[in-house]
């Protein structure tokens, strides 16, 4: 018992994943005390990578937007591991245990202990080796909650939502706009309804969308500030 206790928390990586793998256990049993269980309508998917994504960023760099509205690196990359098609914590909890698993079969197979604090280094190939893992695990997952019916996050309508600008548009510039929907900050890909100036920081309306629904048109609020 020592000895499985020693390797789970020794080498330093050991002891990161595990820790990490743990808090994920935990989160599940919790889950479960409390009735809910595998919840195929998990809130914490609640991701829509095609057009909006839910999370909160305050810094007016649009770099995770391309120019010509295709999908950013950034969804590229969530979408290679099927996040949207399955909940969130699912595929977190996937992607730190198969992560644990290659830490251990790794500090066993080259000794990385003997790198000392060093060897955490090894994790950076480690979460490489388990991204490009996860997009062949995680295809059964997401065709598994495809057939009892999964469909990410209720889709919200956002015409005539009001939100603030992250970034500056004008003409067929694309760019994001922040709008918050029950206290969730949700980022949509928008274009200006006319083609005006919008500068950021600007409060808009969204007015339109195109037809893959990936992009919505909007234009300035007006109101006693803006006039």
């Amino acid at each position: 018992m020592d000895a499985i206790l020693h390797l789970l928390f020794n080498p330093l990586p050991n002891a990161i994943m595990t820790v990490l793998t743990a808090i994920s256990l935990l989160y599940w049993l919790f889950t479960m005390l409390m009735g809910d269980g595998f919840d195929f309508g998990d809130a914490d998917a609640n991701i829509d990578f095609d057009g909006a994504d839910v999370h909160e960023v305050d810094s007016p760099d649009d770099a995770d937007l391309q120019s010509d509205g295709e999908p950013s690196l950034f969804s590229k990359a969530m979408n290679f591991i099927n996040i949207g098609k399955a909940p969130l914590m699912v595929i977190a909890t996937l992607f730190k245990f198969i992560g644990w698993l290659i830490t251990i079969a790794s500090s066993l197979a080259w000794n990385l202990a003997q790198f000392g604090w060093k060897s955490i280094l090894a994790l950076i190939p480690i979460f490489i080796l388990t991204y490009l893992l996860m997009h062949y695990v995680t295809i059964p997952v997401a065709k598994l909650y495809k057939k009892v019916g999964y469909t990410g996050e209720e889709p919200h309508d956002f015409l005539g939502r009001a939100g603030k600008m992250r970034t500056s548009i004008e003409g067929d510039r694309i760019g994001s706009v922040e709008i918050v929907i029950d206290s969730d900050v949700i980022r949509l890909s928008v274009k200006s309804h006319d083609g005006a100036k919008i500068a950021y920081d600007d409060l808009v309306v969204i007015t339109g969308e195109t037809a893959d629904k990936k992009i919505y048109y909007v234009k300035k609020e007006i109101n006693l500030q803006s006039i």
